[in-house]
């Protein structure tokens, strides 16, 4: 699943904030300088969906503060393996 994200570094809380069903704004208390920041959403977004880090993917926006990330959850994992599977 894909979703957009507005990045607020060098806040005084972090902070995960759904504004619709694809777009979020959060915040982090990591400056953004040498992808500190990036780390700390992703971080972010892995608690607030409750998956592993290495299922939350920087797909753009590495250098701004609107970012589009990939979310991997099981229920997805489990469509993708079928339909790979399936072919």
């Amino acid at each position: 699943m894909k979703i957009f994200v507005t990045a607020k570094p060098d806040a005084y809380e972090q902070k995960v904030e759904q504004l619709d069903a694809t777009h979020y704004r959060v915040a982090v208390v990591e400056p953004p300088v040498k992808g500190r920041a990036n780390l700390a959403i992703q971080k972010a977004l892995a608690a607030h969906f409750n998956v592993a880090p290495t299922n939350v993917r920087l797909v753009s926006g590495f250098s701004s503060k609107r970012k589009v990330f990939e979310i991997w959850t099981f229920f997805v994992s489990v469509i993708f393996f079928a339909v790979t599977t399936a072919l």
